[in-house]
Parts: structure tokens; sequence; C-alpha cells
């Protein structure tokens, strides 16, 4: 199911009435609820599973938190998780997580502490801690990253590509 966001623009009688007594405004408000799709979740192509794809920043790494944008975490992850997890997050709590490096997949390595976890960001971004997976990694400022969530395992699942060369146009993450 698709989460998004219901607005409350327009005030009920009673609110209108409460909110003349108090001479208080009435505020345009947000929740967050789930819908029924009128087109199927995207699919993940097995040989490129990278749903969410970005440059590490160096503020991703320096702060351990690396910054999602409000489309790909509604579209990609939350449609994924159940409606109180995500509003859970929405209102500022941190969801503890677990993240798989596949960057070497005949050793994968699980990421799982207090540093792991997922949580509302500024400006309608999200936050995903990744602060030992940042620093074992070796993380350095533009270096490319794949995501996704595995509905499976109810885990994160990371990939790191070094940027190609120039003209080079082989990348683990995005393909030929």
């Amino acid at each position: 199911m698709k989460k998004t966001y219901y607005y409350t623009f327009i005030e009920t009688n009673a609110e209108e009435d409460a909110a003349k007594s108090n001479g208080a405004i009435f505020p345009a408000d947000r929740v967050l609820v789930e819908i029924r799709d009128l087109h199927p979740a995207p699919v993940k192509d097995p040989m490129n599973p990278w749903q969410i794809k970005k440059a590490a920043t160096s503020a991703d790494i320096i702060t351990g938190k690396l910054m999602l944008m409000h489309n790909d975490v509604f579209e990609y992850i939350f449609r994924h998780w159940s409606l109180e997890m995500c509003r859970c997050v929405v209102a500022g709590h941190k969801v503890y997580a677990v993240i798989w490096d596949l960057t070497d997949e005949s050793s994968p390595i699980r990421y799982n502490s207090e540093n792991i976890y997922f949580k509302n960001g500024p400006q309608d971004t999200f936050l995903l801690g990744w602060m030992d997976l940042a620093r074992k990694a070796n993380m350095n400022t533009g270096d490319e990253i794949g995501l996704y969530w595995d509905n499976r395992s109810g885990t994160f699942q990371f990939k790191e590509s070094m940027v190609p060369a120039e003209g080079n146009q082989e990348n683990p993450i995005y393909g030929k």
C-alpha cells in the first residue's frame, strides 16, 4: 500500500466556531495515510536492484547520516512498511534498522548498532544513520551509493561503487 500525506485545509463548522471563540487561526494540518495504489509497486530488476541511487556528499559522510529524498523514501521504502512504522518515523522517532553491505558480494557485511537507524530529516527529507558503515567502508565524497529495502529480510541493502573513470561506462550500480 502506498503512503501519502493528507492535508486538512477546510475546517468543519465546529472547528470554525471554536477558532472564533478562542481568536485562533485554523492550522492547515497534514497526516500520513495509506492509500490503495492505482499502479503496482515498482519492480526491482534482479540484475540491478538498487532503487535509490546517489553520490555521497561530505555532509552524509561527516555526520554519518545519509540524506534520502522524500519521493525515494515514499516510493521505495515506506511502500513496504506498515503504516504504524511510517508514522513513527514521520513523528520524528528513530527506527533502528539493519544494513547489509553488498559491495563485496562474496562476503557481505551486516551492520546493526545504535548508529544504524532511520528517521525524519529536515525539510521533508529522511536520514539513514550509517556511521559504522561509512567509517568502515572508508567512504569518500562523490562515491556512488545504491540502496534498496529488502522486504523478505526487512533490511536495507547497500552497495558502494567508486565513481567510474571518464569514459568508463561500466558501473555495478548504474549498469551499462
